[in-house]
């Protein structure tokens, strides 16, 4: 947790990156190819970031891509760490805040995930409204700052979750809200463990997302956050989740996931200095 970020700083203002956007979005699985479509847009490999992670998970290009979408300018992080990959919680958090000290304020989190929900068939898009921390795992294990004592009663911003609604609407995508439990991974979960899921309360299961949640909200970022379900959850509905699946489902869902990313680009506003 020691990790500073200002080696980051420095290779982003190489590029010409003085400032990022309020506006950040992590894209997941099946999204990477969003980024592709910013203009005018500057890309840098986190590999050319200090504590930036390097993904190894296909799907995850490992790139900041900042440009425009719907004529506004926003940072798309291609791709995530996964604590499964290197044993990390922490492992987004010099991007996360780097983007907090470059002028960030709103962070939209995107993940593929599994569903609890049989009514949700995949590739069903799911706004995370509150999540279950279910890995024994915490991005902020060791760091000495009382700011480790993060609140989470809010974590995902109530009027975030209404703008997607919104863009959902007016994009004519279905957009379903519900709990995600966050697993370590990368192992599947079992069907006793769905079980016990359903029973704790969750609609999602999934290997990311909730770390940077409590990252980003330690630094004071709003936050929002979508799933698309790209299976049922192991024993439900005869799901047998699979790497393979869950890559199909999403890619499947990338069109929809689009429109909806772009109308809450087009609706989203900096909040006034």
């Amino acid at each position: 947790m020691d990790q500073d970020f200002g080696g980051a700083i420095v290779a982003l203002k190489k590029h010409g990156l003085e400032t990022l956007p309020s506006l950040g979005i992590v894209l997941g699985s099946g999204l990477g190819p969003f980024a592709d479509e910013a203009a005018d847009a500057v890309a840098v490999a986190y590999s050319e970031l200090p504590g930036f992670p390097v993904p190894s998970v296909e799907g995850h290009a490992g790139r900041l891509v900042v440009g425009a979408v719907e004529g506004k300018r926003v940072a798309l992080f291609q791709g995530r760490g996964h604590y499964y990959e290197c044993g990390d919680a922490g492992v987004m958090r010099v991007a996360i805040d780097t983007f907090k000290s470059l002028g960030g304020e709103t962070l939209l989190l995107t993940n593929a995930a599994g569903g609890l929900n049989t009514e949700w068939r995949p590739p069903s898009l799911v706004a995370i409204t509150d999540h279950i921390n279910f890995s024994g795992a915490n991005p902020l294990i060791g760091h000495p700052g009382a700011d480790r004592f993060v609140p989470l009663t809010r974590a995902y911003d109530p009027d975030l979750i209404e703008m997607l609604h919104r863009a959902a609407r007016t994009s004519n995508v279905e957009l379903h809200e519900g709990v995600y439990m966050w697993f370590s991974g990368p192992s599947f979960e079992t069907p006793a463990e769905i079980r016990a899921a359903r029973t704790l309360g969750a609609d999602l299961v999934g290997m990311s997302t909730v770390p940077e949640v409590i990252l980003a909200r330690r630094a004071g970022l709003r936050v929002a956050a979508v799933s698309v379900v790209t299976n049922y959850a192991a024993g439900l509905a005869g799901g047998d989740p699979s790497h393979d699946e869950t890559q199909e489902y999403a890619r499947l869902a990338a069109d929809r996931f689009k429109s909806l990313l772009r109308a809450f680009i087009r609706s989203y506003e900096a909040k006034p200095s």
